[in-house]
């Protein structure tokens, strides 16, 4: 039976014996580096260079570069919790008619943002709409969105049934609608 000092000597020798293979491939593998740099003319400040680059980043941009948290833009008054109003409503804010008075004071310039992003030809508001025609005979109206009814949708020339309103977005919107 071998004794705990042979198996040890046996272990340091075949240690012994993987360094020296291990030197010797290594030697060769750097020889062979060494000859393809010399041939393709490479030096290590190019090798340098290619291993710091990083796929996708910018350079001097860190790899943990996270985005920007967003700016509050709503304040629980009573507590000093804020909300930023992306994702899920917070309970304080969450059944509030009215947003408006929660808002942080730099916040309210952003909501007139949202009120002229509205106002753009193709973000129509949800709900009741103001009437655009009228019919003179039965007095009813329709807001020029959806079906038109019945008294308009035979007509060729639809100016003739447009409520006069103090600005020509009514006109301007009929004719859209006519198109």
């Amino acid at each position: 039976m071998a004794t705990l000092d042979s198996i040890q000597a046996k272990i340091a020798k075949l240690q012994a014996q993987a360094e020296a293979v291990a030197s010797s491939k290594s030697t060769a593998s750097l020889e062979k580096i060494r000859d393809l740099m010399h041939k393709y003319s490479v030096s290590v400040a190019d090798i340098e260079a290619f291993v710091g680059k990083r796929r996708g980043r910018k350079p001097g941009q860190a790899a943990t570069a996270k985005p920007a948290a967003s700016a509050a833009k709503y304040l629980d008054p009573k507590t000093g919790a804020t909300w930023t109003g992306h994702g899920r409503a917070p309970q304080w804010i969450a059944n509030a008619k009215d947003r408006s008075k929660f808002l942080v004071a730099g916040a309210a310039s952003s909501s007139s943002v949202a009120e002229n992003r509205a106002a753009k030809p193709g973000n129509y508001r949800r709900g009741p709409q103001p009437p655009l025609y009228q019919d003179p005979k039965s007095g009813a109206t329709w807001s020029g969105r959806g079906r038109a009814p019945a008294w308009l949708a035979t007509v060729k020339d639809r100016s003739r049934f447009l409520i006069a309103q103090s600005s020509g977005t009514a006109q301007s919107k009929a004719k859209k609608a006519s198109a």
